[in-house]
């Protein structure tokens, strides 16, 4: 765990957890970025994914770095944005310092990134990608929406520039997107909900010919759900970071 600089949060600083395969950091290891829901924290993610991620590296064969940052607000959805009130700043905290901090001198090319979450992490890990082209090439998104949600008003009357239904042009068909959602998904949004988001963002993707792969386990909005999704997730990011390299 790493204490790093964020002068919008209450303490002036954020929390992330870094995990590096053995040996020496490179260039060329690849490296992916998790976001927590809401209500979530890094603690959930690294329970929960980092020794599946783990078990997926010793099956691959490919080793990457893991890194989760921590998006708590109090009980504020965040989307992972910045706050056009100035509550705080969590897309250019990710987009910034924690790239920095987990990367340092050996800085990745885009192909070598990617950035996924589960639930309001996985939209803001969508929209963040789509908003930064140049920071990461995939996407890997578990019980994520593909329009925001935003309870708090982050977005203020800019909520258009963070819907990524409408924003996916910046993909420009060179990003690739992963999608799980589970079969009994019914978690509910201010509109509609999450069920079916998967199959109707892959459908805009598609038409703009954008690489997505969509996988519905079975199960609702939980890790449980999300588990069986794993190593497909890291075998379509696994094919994706080879072709970088």
């Amino acid at each position: 765990m790493v204490t790093l600089d964020d002068p919008t949060a209450d303490d002036g600083h954020r929390q992330q957890w870094i995990h590096h395969p053995a040996g020496p950091d490179a260039v060329g290891i690849p490296v992916l970025y998790l976001l927590h829901g809401l209500p979530g924290n890094p603690r959930s993610l690294i329970g929960d994914m980092a020794p599946k991620l783990d078990r997926e590296m010793c099956r691959t064969g490919l080793p990457f770095v893991v890194a989760v940052p921590d998006g708590q607000e109090g009980d504020l959805d965040t989307e992972w944005g910045d706050d056009a009130a100035g509550r705080f700043d969590l897309e250019t905290f990710v987009t910034g310092p924690v790239i920095d901090a987990t990367e340092g001198g050996a800085r990745r090319a885009a192909d070598l990134r990617a950035i996924g979450g589960v639930s309001m992490g996985g939209y803001g890990a969508t929209v963040l990608a789509l908003r930064h082209p140049d920071l990461y090439a995939q996407v890997a998104s578990f019980g994520g929406y593909y329009h925001p949600d935003d309870r708090d008003g982050v977005f203020a009357a800019d909520a258009a520039a963070h819907a990524p239904d409408q924003i996916v042009s910046a993909a420009n068909g060179k990003q690739r997107f992963f999608l799980a959602e589970g079969e009994r998904e019914d978690t509910p949004l201010q509109d509609g909900s999450i069920r079916g988001e998967a199959d109707r963002f892959a459908a805009i993707l598609t038409q703009r010919s954008v690489t997505v792969s969509v996988v519905h386990p079975p199960g609702g909005h939980d890790d449980s759900t999300w588990d069986p999704a794993i190593p497909p997730c890291v075998d379509f990011l696994g094919s994706g970071w080879r072709a970088g390299q």
